[in-house]
């Protein structure tokens, strides 16, 4: 006979073995984390989550019981038609991708049902536009979360020394994302401001923090990240991550930063830290225009990829003369 198929609905949406391990994420030596967890978390944090998704190109990871995670950024061809989508031409692999856009409840319960668990959207809306400025704070391994903490606060008194205010939030994983909403900008001129703004930072702090983006020459310091413009993505407020606990990217208060315990925020516990606030809205600032001068000094800077693969060229064929 048949194993019969344990299915429920919300928002008209089938969600199928909600009671199966998930598959990824569980802390060694504690029960396994279900489906059900994952869809009930995203489902209660729905209108706080969604906003921070819609609009834009949306990556996914994904884990299935017996499989490594991945990354999916094509909308699968099973997936249903009421899910809106954009098509971007991937330069890469030189096809076009259909990227899921979501925008409601509904959506996301679709993607929970798939095992989504990490959002990941596009800096850029889907109409080309960029209204944050990013900066992504990465520790060296093995650092305190002390150590990405005073990092965050040398970003912070850049900002204010430009006129700039922004909010700042976890990883969910090791570091920091502090984002400052703009007007609407070029994405250029902001990936421009982004590269001068962690360099003025590193330059404010250079005893912690480097804008070295070759792992080993950041000499144990925090990494000021300036490359999430343009056709990069970001792991959304509120999203789970792929870590022990399912811990979550939570947002906090610049004076809450020193005493945040990092893991304290997961899919099991976010709820009762927040109870029915979403700081992440509540304490954004209004948009703001990006100063000239950034700009300007920003456009002097090197791409810190490009400088990167241009130095690794040169050491390669450094290499081969000497040899």
């Amino acid at each position: 006979m048949a194993r019969e198929r344990k299915v429920e609905q919300r928002d008209g949406v089938e969600l199928t073995n909600l009671d199966q391990p998930l598959g990824g994420g569980t802390a060694e030596g504690a029960p396994p984390i279900t489906k059900r967890d994952l869809v009930d978390y995203l489902d209660v944090f729905a209108d706080r989550l969604v906003p921070n998704l819609a609009d834009r190109a949306l990556s996914v990871i994904r884990v299935r019981p017996g499989s490594d995670p991945f990354m999916q950024k094509n909308l699968p061809a099973y997936a249903p038609a009421w899910i809106p989508r954009i098509a971007v031409e991937a330069a890469a692999s030189r096809r076009t991708v259909q990227y899921p856009i979501c925008g409601d409840r509904r959506t996301l319960l679709w993607l929970a049902n798939q095992r989504a668990v990490e959002y990941h959207p596009a800096v850029i809306d889907i109409h080309g536009r960029q209204d944050r400025l990013i900066i992504d704070l990465d520790p060296p391994e093995g650092a305190a979360f002390s150590a990405v903490v005073t990092a965050a606060h040398a970003v912070r008194a850049t900002l204010d020394a430009s006129g700039l205010r922004g909010a700042v939030k976890t990883s969910g994983s090791k570091g920091i994302h502090i984002v400052v909403p703009i007007d609407t900008a070029d994405p250029v001129d902001v990936a421009a401001a982004t590269r001068a703004l962690a360099h003025r930072a590193a330059q404010a702090d250079p005893a912690h923090t480097t804008v070295a983006y070759v792992k080993d020459e950041r000499e144990g310091k925090v990494f000021i990240d300036s490359t999430r413009a343009g056709g990069a993505t970001i792991a959304a407020a509120y999203t789970p991550r792929l870590r022990p606990g399912l811990p979550v990217s939570f947002p906090l208060t610049w004076d809450g930063l020193d005493s945040f315990a990092p893991g304290s925020a997961t899919i099991a516990t976010a709820a009762r830290l927040l109870g029915d606030t979403d700081p992440w809205r509540d304490n954004m600032p209004a948009p703001q225009p990006l100063p000239d001068d950034l700009i300007a000094q920003g456009h002097t800077i090197p791409i810190a990829r490009v400088a990167a693969m241009h130095a690794a060229k040169r050491r390669r064929a450094a290499e081969r003369t000497a040899d």
